[in-house]
């Protein structure tokens, strides 16, 4: 029922840029906070970004922070990650979590399928 699809993934070089976008269907988005999470080849899934279900408040992990920003259009069903001066060190598979809670900071139980973000020279 629940269905996140993620897109935008691709290659990018070192400091460049990409936006990703999270489309949301079988519940009542605007009831719920939305996080981006990523997980690089051996490593655990780690928390990116998140936000509350109306947008007001965001948080992020401290090595994106002043350089990815998180937004959502409830409007829209849609969360987004714009994802600016990419480094190598970004690169991993990017999904998005439904029923993020913001002040328990614990991610939620609906994912969508990720997509693959590749910084590379």
């Amino acid at each position: 029922q629940v269905q996140l699809v993620e897109s935008g993934g691709g290659l990018v070089q070192p400091g460049g840029s990409l936006r990703l976008s999270c489309a949301a269907s079988g519940f009542t988005f605007s009831s719920f906070g939305m996080g981006w999470y990523r997980q690089a080849p051996g490593k655990e899934r780690e928390l990116v970004a998140a936000i509350t279900s109306a947008g007001g408040n965001t948080r992020y992990a401290d090595s994106v922070k002043g350089r990815f920003t998180i937004s959502r259009d409830n409007a829209k069903s849609t969360v987004y990650l714009q994802m600016n001066s990419l480094k190598p060190e970004d690169t991993a598979v990017y999904y998005c979590n439904a029923g993020y809670l913001y002040y328990r900071e614990r991610m939620g139980d609906y994912w969508g399928q990720g997509t693959q973000v590749t910084v590379s020279s």
